[in-house]
């Protein structure tokens, strides 16, 4: 389970992750008609590298704070792709 915070409306769609551990998604599509919860689930398949099918948002449909299951992804390779987006 991935617990993020989405913003939409961003110049462009990019992962970043604070010191505290705190992973933001900012997305390129606007924030209507779940153009970015769409956005947000195509562009964590891309960067795990697993099918657009094993993103599945949980929770946070229409709020910032999102809860997001990513399965078919091992705990060291979430781990390992969110260390290479830390700020």
């Amino acid at each position: 389970m991935l617990h993020l915070k989405a913003k939409p409306g961003a110049r462009r769609t990019e992962l970043l992750v604070a010191a505290d551990g705190t992973v933001t998604v900012r997305l390129q599509a606007p924030a209507q008609d779940g153009k970015a919860n769409d956005c947000l689930l195509a562009f964590l398949a891309k960067l795990f590298a697993v099918p657009k099918s094993s993103v599945v948002l949980m929770a946070g449909h229409t709020a910032p704070y999102k809860k997001v299951q990513v399965t078919a992804l091992t705990d060291e390779a979430l781990r390992t792709t969110l260390a290479k987006h830390q700020v």
